[in-house]
């Protein structure tokens, strides 16, 4: 056997580059830092809380490009109460 774990797939590259523009944004949007130190508070490392806060994103661009619309950056205090 070649390895006892089950391969993950994906793009790597893809991956990556998601991985880069969350931790990048994650200092410069208030509102990724709040949901970032949201994620961190249940006892998530700082790997899982970015990992969830590249996932958003993803969830972000899908929304704009199914409906066609800007990304419109919001305050940490909206982003807390949606």
């Amino acid at each position: 056997m070649h390895g006892e774990h089950a391969p993950r797939g994906g793009n790597r590259q893809l991956k990556r580059a998601m991985f880069l523009s969350a931790f990048a944004f994650m200092n410069a949007d208030p509102a990724s830092r709040t949901y970032y130190d949201r994620q961190g508070a249940p006892g998530k490392t700082h790997t899982q809380a970015l990992l969830r806060l590249a996932r958003q994103r993803i969830s972000v661009l899908f929304t704009m490009l199914r409906d066609g619309t800007f990304y419109e950056s919001r305050t940490p205090g909206v982003a807390l109460a949606a």
